[in-house]
């Protein structure tokens, strides 16, 4: 094997190549649902439907996040796929 040039080769860290998870979900989705239950909440004066269904939503994706941190990315993938060996 060739000899690779100084500097060539540098450590990976694991925390580079994980999402950023805030609460436990991916940011993206905890701003969103953040937004959709203060919408809910504040917008409409509904907090007594806006708060829990937000922390639902938010409990559910800190369970499939820490499952598999890409679940976001994950899905819509696996729903575009056709599906085989049907019941």
């Amino acid at each position: 094997m060739s000899e690779l040039p100084e500097g060539y080769v540098l450590p990976l860290y694991t925390s580079l190549t994980r999402p950023i998870l805030i609460g436990g979900v991916p940011r993206g989705f905890a701003i969103l649902n953040g937004t959709f239950g203060a919408a809910i909440a504040l917008g409409l004066q509904q907090p007594l439907i806006g708060i829990p269904l937000c922390t639902a939503l938010h409990g559910a994706a800190a369970w499939a996040a820490a499952r598999d941190p890409w679940f976001l990315e994950t899905w819509p993938r696996h729903l575009a796929k056709p599906l085989y060996l049907e019941a």
